[in-house]
Order: structure tokens, then sequence, then C-alpha cells
């Protein structure tokens, strides 16, 4: 028998690229085959293509990435105080609100935004109600600006007011510093849109009682080490976005010694304690101007490729890239995360991404180091080994790995960091997210928690940008 012969005699092994339909019909004749989920660089669009062909091997964009990812890994976040947002925000104002997400117009923003909004000017004493608030808000009178331009990340809706308190994040490596809002717990909550009297009351504490209790602890210290909480957290169980179980638990044992030294009257000390203890998400809060100060740091290196911002506010989803500049945003429609609803609720009812926590996976943590948090897939669905698989593929699309936030699952690999914009379009694989899911209308909360990815978009207006801004230099 001839060898051709021989090979039609064989038990077929097919791979199939391209359309899932034979497959499907080899399936039915029970013929073993895999699909492999293939698609040309850039998808074949052929001026993504010209442009990954004009960046590809170029010594300064390789240089330049090898410089943000140092910048990255060497930032070293402490906090170090916590303050009125007007105090220490740069260019906050008292008739400034930021917000999370990219740039947006009052009239184009999303329920949980607009109910948070509402809220916070009825916090500042700037409106009595809801009716006038709503018609502050659209008068003009107020600047709303990108928590991400001034410094400064909030989770969700994100809203900080001028009086609302903010941790205070130096990266003394880099000397700049980052903002956040505390961590209001769960249930009704301002950054879910919900702006009543109960929701305000607390804000007001937080304010009033919590932030000055906290203010004379971090006095006695020498700052709270964040990178070495996140570090010993990631090998306790947390991805440090949606659970922070292990990394809240830590920052309690530093910061409980501090409050105890403080002459703090012992009933509003009982409260603040207990407020920090039943509180696991806390430390997302800390985590978010962590990672945000190591990224700014990063931010505004000529030739680099690096995403040092990725952040959605319900509408938009927005990248900014370390080579192109402060102000300029590349946004897309933000996607609907799929995930877990919890009882009594549907697709229906979430509204689309929300939210400046993302970024946490630009900094490689969160989403990309889910393969180190078995226990976050009972949260937000799918199986460990889903988990695991997201974490090695983020590799695919980034400049290095971190060995400051290792993996125990990857055998103590460090974590995937540094999202290159040219290997995101080469490979057509997005950034995993995960995150909790909120109402699309105001004030009901959260409906659940999944997986999302940026749209392609966002990645695809910025190659193009990038070539044109460096158009004639890449090979010189």
């Amino acid at each position: 028998m001839s060898q051709i012969g021989e090979i039609f005699n064989q038990p077929l092994r097919v791979i199939n690229i391209g359309t899932s339909k034979f497959k499907e019909d080899l399936d039915l004749q029970n013929v073993e085959s895999v699909q492999l989920d293939w698609r040309p660089p850039a998808s074949g669009n052929v001026q993504l293509i010209k442009a990954l062909d004009d960046l590809q091997d170029n010594e300064k964009v390789e240089k330049a990435n090898q410089e943000a990812i140092k910048r990255m890994k060497d930032a070293h976040p402490f906090l170090v105080d916590i303050d009125q947002a007007v105090n220490v925000i740069p260019n906050m104002h008292s008739k400034k609100i930021l917000h999370s997400g990219p740039p947006i117009t009052w009239d184009r923003m999303c329920g949980p935004a607009k109910g948070a909004i509402i809220g916070a000017l009825i916090y500042e004493g700037l409106a009595n109600d809801e009716a006038e608030a709503d018609k502050l808000a659209s008068s003009g009178e107020i600047e709303f600006a990108p928590a991400n331009e001034h410094a400064a990340v909030g989770p969700m809706a994100g809203i900080i007011s001028p009086s609302m308190p903010v941790h205070v994040i130096e990266n003394r490596v880099h000397g700049n510093r980052a903002y956040c809002t505390v961590n209001e717990g769960l249930g009704k909550v301002l950054r879910f849109g919900a702006n009543s009297k109960e929701v305000l009351d607390r804000l007001k504490w937080i304010e009033t009682i919590f932030a000055p209790a906290l203010k004379n602890a971090l006095a006695l210290a020498d700052g709270i080490d964040l990178k070495s909480i996140t570090s010993q957290a990631l090998h306790m169980g947390d991805e440090c976005h949606n659970r922070n179980k292990a990394s809240t638990s830590l920052f309690y044992r530093e910061i409980i010694d501090y409050f105890l030294q403080t002459n703090v009257a012992q009933e509003d000390l009982r409260e603040v304690i207990r407020f920090i203890k039943e509180n696991e998400h806390y430390f997302l809060n800390l985590s978010m101007p962590a990672c945000k100060s190591a990224l700014d740091a990063a931010h505004g290196i000529p030739y680099s490729t690096v995403v040092t911002t990725m952040s959605r506010n319900g509408v938009d989803f927005g990248i900014r890239v370390s080579g192109l500049g402060e102000k300029m945003w590349f946004t897309a429609p933000a996607n609907f995360v799929k995930g877990l609803f919890f009882p009594g609720y549907t697709e229906n009812d979430a509204a689309p991404d929300l939210g400046d926590s993302t970024i946490t996976e630009t900094m490689g943590i969160g989403g990309f180091a889910m393969g180190g948090s078995p226990a976050i897939v009972q949260f937000v669905g799918g199986q460990v080994e889903d988990a695991i698989a997201y974490s090695e593929q983020m590799y695919d699309i980034t400049v290095g790995e971190n060995t400051n936030y290792s993996i125990p699952t990857l055998n103590f690999r460090g974590g995937a960091y540094g999202i290159d914009i040219r290997k995101v379009i080469d490979t057509n694989v997005l950034p995993v997210i995960n995150t909790g899911m909120a109402h699309k209308e105001a004030g009901v909360g959260q409906v659940g928690a999944g997986i999302v990815h940026p749209p392609i978009g966002c990645f695809e207006k910025a190659l193009l940008a990038f070539a044109e801004q460096y158009r004639g230099e890449h090979h010189e």
C-alpha cells in the first residue's frame, strides 16, 4: 500500500481552523477534532497590520516599554495620610466632581453615576434635595472630570466631591501621590448611586469621625506599606480587586496598634475599628490608588506602547497609553459583564461595565492574578481551571513578569504586567477583568459579578494614534 493509502486508512486527527461548522459535522460523526480559535493578526485590518509592522522590533519602543515596566515594578506605595479631597487632590475646587472612567458629560452619564453625583451635591450642601441637585448638575455650574486625570481613582461611579476624605498614597520611589475615597462597605452606598439619608449620614460619619481617627493613627506611623501587603495577600488567596479578605486583614493588623495609641474617644474608636474589621472590601480603596501611583510613574514615556489606564464610566470604556500623553483617551462603548447574578436579578437589570477599579488589572493584579485566587470563581463564575487559564493567557499581551506580585499556583511565576497595545492587536487577546455589576438604575446597588473584557476598539484607536504620532521615527 502506498504511503498516501496508509494515511487515509489511519484514524483521523482533525484540527479545524476557521468556521466551527466543519467541527460540528465531525462531532455528529463521532470523529474526534479540535477547534482552533484563530484569527489573523489585527483581525485582518490592513491599516492596523501596517501600524504593527512599523512598530515591531523597534528599539525605541522596546527600550521605552522596559522603562515603563521598571517604573511600575520599582514603585513603592505607602498610605501616609487621609484628608479632604479639596485639600490634597491637584486642581480640585468647591464646584468640581470627579468620576470614574473617561471624560463624559452629565447628559450621557449612566444611572448610578447620576445618582451618586446627586448624592454628592446634597452631601456638599450645594443642593437641598434630588430635584435641586439634578438642576444644578445639568446647569453647567459643576465641573465634571475623570478622577484618573487628577491622580485619583474611585470604584464603580467613582464620585469624589471636595469634602470627601481620601486616602493619600505616596509612591516613595518616584515621589508622586495618588488618592481614593474610603470604601463605604456593602448595601446602599454612594458608589452604586444610592443617595438616601442613610448613605449621606454614613459619608458624614466617615468625614467627621473615621477620617480624623485614621489621620491621627497615621501620624504615628511611618506610612503603611501597601506593596508589602499586596504581595502577601496574593499568596493568601486574594487578587486584590474583588477579593480583599487577606489584604484587609493584613491592613487591619498594621493599623490597629496605631489606633490604640491615639486619644480618640473609646466609643468612636470602637466604631472606627469595627468599620474596617467588618468591611472585607476596605483594602480595595487602598489597592486601587497603590496601583495608580505606580502606573502614573510609568505614564508619559515617549515611544512606550504600555497601557497606563483602563477605566469605564458605565457608558464608555477608555484607555490611556504611556507614550501618548495625559489627556489622550481612546474610548469605545463599554461591554456588559458576564457572570453570576444575585437572586432576583438578570442581565436586563445590569448597567454596562463601570468603575476605575480596572486600575488593578492595568497593574497586573485583579483579573490577571485570578489564577492564584481560586475562591474568586465562586463570586464571578467559572471554574478554577478558567481562572488559571486567564492568568496564563495574559502573558501573551504583556511586556514582562512582576516577581513582586507572584502567583503561587503558577509555581510562583511573576504575574503578567505591562499591557502592550501592539500585542493586544497582534494576538486578538483582550485583557481580562473581574468585576462587580451595578444595577442600571441609581441606588439599587450591586446585582452580581463576573468577567468582562475591554472593547477592542480602544486598542485599535490607540495603535493607529501611536503610529500617526511617531510616523517616520519608528526605524531611526
